[in-house]
């Protein structure tokens, strides 16, 4: 799958398919984005939802590494412990991924090389605060395991990967989550958030990142 480098509106890069299929990210903020939705929508909700206690976070699309980059960034700076396991059916070569500029933009170049060096299938400590386990497989195939804080849902929209916003696929995510637990998403179409409700889910619509009006945050309820 032929890729190339584009720079996005907050100057953060993403990658562009060459056929035109879309980007990893949102042209109109890829580090922006991945903030707003995932860390500032996602992992704050977990914080105060379960009071300050490690964190558990499952990630569907490894991608470019951003997401996982940010979580661990966001872990040292506040001493929490995470576990990070996330699922890529497609890995991006890490020379491809190291080539963007989240490192340099972030002051975490090591890290970045660290995360796309770190072995599939095996857990990797990276440091007092953040572990990873990065599974090479669809998730359709992988052996789930395990109960998380949070899922950070990051398939490409549904026109181009329709088989991961089923309300099926969201009872599998709804199962692995901890009662009290969350999925969060840019994705607020209404047929992927009545999917959501059919798995089981309370959906949310917080407000979106640049670009976009909402996003979706789904709930597990105790």
């Amino acid at each position: 799958m032929e890729r190339k480098i584009i720079v996005t509106k907050d100057g953060s890069q993403t990658l562009e398919f060459a056929d035109k299929r879309g980007t990893y990210h949102s042209r109109h903020g890829a580090l922006e984005e991945s903030r707003h939705v995932f860390l500032e929508a996602g992992f704050q909700y977990a914080l105060e939802r379960f009071g300050g206690a490690p964190l558990s976070v499952f990630e569907l699309g490894f991608g470019t590494g951003l997401n996982a980059l940010l979580t661990a960034l966001e872990a040292a700076a506040r001493q929490l412990p995470v576990q990070y396991v996330t699922v890529e059916a497609f890995p991006i070569p890490p020379e491809e991924a190291l080539a963007l500029n989240y490192g340099a933009l972030l002051g975490a170049r090591e890290l970045f090389l660290q995360l796309h060096a770190a072995p599939w299938a095996m857990e990797t400590k990276l440091s007092d605060y953040f572990t990873i386990r990065k599974e090479e497989s669809t998730v359709e195939e992988l052996q789930l395991t395990g109960l998380y804080h949070l899922v950070y849902y990051d398939a490409f929209a549904p026109s181009s990967q329709p088989e991961l916003w089923t309300s099926t696929r969201f009872r599998q995510m709804y199962e692995l989550l901890l009662p009290g637990g969350a999925l969060v998403t840019y994705c607020s179409k209404t047929v992927v958030r009545r999917a959501m409700m059919e798995a089981g889910f309370t959906v949310t619509k917080p407000p979106g990142p640049w670009g976009k009006r909402e996003m979706v945050r789904a709930i597990r309820q105790p």
